[in-house]
């Protein structure tokens, strides 16, 4: 009986000492010199904000199609980083700026970190469509790029009779 607590003391202590803050301290400065190369990197390429752009449109029927346009501006492939499955979302809001209605809620993402590459020149489009149930008046849809390194945001005013 003594042999197991001894057993069980050893590997307790083992897990205590990889779990330990100094552990993480030292993984931490390695990632910290990697994210450091990296942004030394990125500093040479296009900005962020100058290689992608985006375009809203709208378009009402019997339903509101919301649509974000993505163009890759740069002469060469960016990667667009995600955070979550969530790549954008779409929000409708009334004259007054309160929200009607959004396209993320009641919806689950993966937790997964996902990569796409867009090519030079290339573009992607997310659209959306709402039912407004008989709502009239003004509005305005925000389309949103969900991206951590590329977040982009544009806002289209329409009007549903």
């Amino acid at each position: 009986m003594s042999s197991r607590f001894v057993i069980w003391l050893l590997c307790a202590g083992a897990v205590f000492v990889a779990w330990s803050p100094h552990a993480r301290h030292n993984e931490s400065a390695a990632s910290t010199t990697n994210d450091h190369r990296s942004d030394t990197v990125a500093k040479k390429e296009v900005p962020p904000s100058a290689a992608l752009t985006a375009i809203t449109q709208v378009s009402v029927g019997s339903a509101v199609r919301v649509s974000l346009r993505v163009t890759n501006l740069a002469d060469h492939a960016v990667e667009i980083d995600f955070p979550s499955g969530k790549t954008h979302d779409v929000a409708i809001l009334d004259s007054t700026g309160h929200e009607v209605w959004r396209w993320s809620d009641g919806r689950m993402f993966t937790q997964a970190v996902r990569n796409t590459l867009l090519g030079a020149n290339e573009s992607v489009t997310y659209e959306e469509t709402w039912n407004p149930r008989g709502l009239t008046g003004d509005f305005t849809a925000v389309a949103r790029l969900e991206s951590n390194n590329h977040p982009l945001q544009q806002r289209s005013d329409f009007k549903l009779p």
